[in-house]
């Protein structure tokens, strides 16, 4: 099989998940012994940015790019000498999770000109679930989209249909079967769709004819962070 291109660009919808699969995937790289780079692009979506993981990743050896400090929250632009270096650097696998709406793909095409210098894969991750990916034709409308302002093409399609708690194998079977619809139709690699690690029991072994990537939740809402922080300060685990 022929090796994975060391530049991955991981893009999505908001609510598709591609941030956590993005985070995930750094994550299985560095298990396999791969020196892993993740770059935080994502200038649209305040709730799921890979830069909230920094901490937990660098003691586990994967590096992210991300703003520092009291720009931890600001835009990129001030970020792009850092991410045209890292799309330098051959002896790692360098993952780029990107936004999936206009302002996102206009992100990811300032560096369109480097990327394209070496292989890379352009992977859209879909939620059937969410508006706008509801079908085969709303997802290659967004992919036209993104395609058409970043300057760079799709190579795959990974599906990622969840329904949160009421996620069950019927949910996820209709997803698989919209992305192999996009992925034949335009000629496009289909090989994952992702589960939840805490709805995996919910889908037998073989439902879909692909492989089943399963995702570690990392990232939390802030809500969810203060619940957490009130939970903690209660005494309560």
């Amino acid at each position: 099989m022929a090796q994975e291109p060391n530049i991955l660009i991981i893009s999505g919808s908001y609510g598709s998940g591609k941030t956590e699969y993005a985070i995930n995937l750094a994550t299985r790289c560095r298990v396999e012994g791969r020196d892993c780079l993740l770059v935080d692009l994502d200038v649209v979506n305040p709730y799921f940015r890979t830069r909230d993981v920094r901490d937990l990743f660098a003691r586990r050896g994967i590096s992210v790019i991300a703003p520092e400090g009291s720009l931890s929250h600001a835009d990129l632009p001030m970020l792009s000498p850092r991410v045209s270096g890292a799309l330098t650097i051959e002896d790692k696998t360098v993952i780029l999770d990107a936004g999936g709406d206009a302002m996102g793909a206009r992100v990811l095409g300032r560096y369109c000109r480097e990327i394209e210098k070496r292989p890379y894969s352009m992977v859209l991750v879909i939620n059937t679930r969410r508006p706008g990916t509801r079908d085969a034709e709303g997802v290659m409308a967004q992919m036209d989209a993104i395609q058409h302002k970043a300057g760079l093409a799709f190579t795959e399609i990974v599906s990622n249909t969840h329904l949160m708690e009421d996620t069950d194998e019927d949910v996820v079977r209709e997803g698989a079967a919209v992305a192999r619809q996009v992925a034949e139709s335009r000629g496009l690699i289909f090989r994952r769709v992702c589960v939840l690690e805490d709805y995996l029991s919910r889908v037998a072994p073989g439902a879909v004819d692909a492989e089943i990537f399963v995702l570690k939740k990392y990232m939390k809402k802030p809500w969810e962070i203060l619940s957490s922080t009130r939970r903690a300060g209660d005494g309560r685990s």
